[in-house]
This record gives structure tokens, C-alpha cells and sequence, in this order.
């Protein structure tokens, strides 16, 4: 009786656009994103791992799901589900140039101009909810770097151990407020111009990355 011969069948390994392709962002995805697709946006950045995925990606350059593992101290599997939500809203993208074979799977961040404010949804609604959360979720997140850096700065070296530590309290309009916050904004995003030039000039200079937290809001005396 003539025996029976299984014939094993190599699937070919799917391209990083078809892994990828059930959460890929849409093609018209706005650089600046309002509405809905504002919210959509929050939602995916301000969650505590993919926020720390985010800040690796666009400020130590592109990783693999491992390196990217290695680096946050957390399964590769977390990262993976993490990634999703990221690039559904554009601020990762794939990155299989860098693969040195089909089994590595890399990622860019993806630099996206992000604004809001809770005002600009209807008090009650879903949109003002999570506008409000992701913004609480923004505030502690700023407020455990700020701590971490207290307690790490000794072991940096002496150029980098000072940062700025300033606040105001005193009475004043609506329109000084709002013009405060203008000036801030517009100082902020001018050094933001000339570090970024700077680096492109000097590209051997020591860098680190710098975080900058600025608030302005109407506080009663005795409130804290």
C-alpha cells in the first residue's frame, strides 16, 4: 500500500503594513487633531505605559517591541497591545526599514501638535469626561517626572542637577492671565525653534531631554 506523503506548507511572513494594518490611522488623520478625533487622540496618550512608550520613541529614536521591553521593564505582549492605540492615532508609525529580518518588529515616534481644553466641551457630555480625566491623567504624570527627578538629580552630573523652580501669586485680570499664558506660549515654542536648529547644527553636542511644566490658573488664598 503506497504510503501517504504530508506536504508542509511555508506560509510567507506578512509584511509590517499587513501586521499592522488593523490599527493603522486613517489617511486624512489632522496633524492637529479637535472633536472627536481630539478625544480619540487623549485617550491613547494619556494611559501612564503608552505615554512612557511615546516619550521613548520620539525622544531616544526608533525601537523594537524587545528593546522597547527591555527599556520599560514590561512584557513584550504589553507593549505590543500598547502600540495599537499609538498608531491608530498617529503617534507611532511602523518602521521595518530598520528590520534586519521579517521577526522584528520596529517603531518611530511620530511628533503631533496636541491642545485642548476642557472648555471646549458641554459640561456633562462623554467628551468633557474624558477631557477631564486625560488631563488629571497629564497632571500626574508631570507630577511623578517632577518627583523622580528630585530624588535622581544627585547622580547627574553637576550640569544637569539644577532645573527651574518658580511661582507667582497675586492678584490680577482675566485679560493679564490670558496674556501671561500667550507670553509663555510664545517663549516656549521660540526656544523649542532654536533647540531644535541648534541640534541640527550641532548635532555632537550633550544633550538631554528637557521637560518643561508651566501652568497658569486662578487659586484662592489658603486653598491648598
Amino acid at each position: 500500500m503506497p504510503s501517504e506523503r504530508t506536504r508542509l506548507v511555508l506560509m510567507p511572513r506578512r509584511t509590517a503594513a499587513e501586521r499592522h494594518s488593523d490599527s493603522a490611522p486613517p489617511a486624512d488623520l489632522p496633524d492637529a487633531p479637535a472633536g472627536a478625533a481630539l478625544i480619540d487622540a487623549l485617550v491613547a496618550l494619556h494611559h501612564p505605559v503608552r505615554r512612557r512608550i511615546f516619550e521613548v520613541l520620539s525622544q531616544e529614536g526608533p525601537a523594537t517591541v524587545g528593546d522597547l521591553a527591555c527599556r520599560l521593564g514590561l512584557p513584550v505582549g504589553s507593549i505590543s497591545h500598547h502600540l495599537k492605540p499609538l498608531h491608530r492615532a498617529g503617534f507611532v508609525v511602523p518602521a521595518p526599514e530598520l528590520a534586519r529580518d521579517t521577526r522584528e518588529s520596529w517603531w518611530r515616534g511620530v511628533t503631533r501638535r496636541l491642545s485642548w481644553s476642557s472648555d471646549e466641551y458641554t459640561g456633562g457630555s462623554v467628551g468633557r469626561q474624558m477631557a477631564d480625566t486625560a488631563e488629571r491623567a497629564n497632571l500626574d504624570y508631570l507630577t511623578a517626572a517632577v518627583v523622580r527627578w528630585m530624588r535622581d538629580r544627585d547622580t547627574l552630573p553637576p550640569q544637569w542637577r539644577h532645573g527651574l523652580a518658580t511661582d507667582t501669586f497675586l492678584p490680577a485680570t482675566a485679560a493679564q492671565m490670558e496674556d501671561l499664558t500667550e507670553r509663555i506660549t510664545a517663549l516656549v515654542g521660540r526656544w523649542t525653534t532654536e533647540v531644535r536648529a541648534d541640534a541640527e547644527e550641532h548635532p555632537d553636542a550633550e544633550r538631554r531631554p528637557v521637560r518643561m511644566i508651566a501652568r497658569v490658573f486662578p487659586s484662592e488664598p489658603g486653598s491648598v
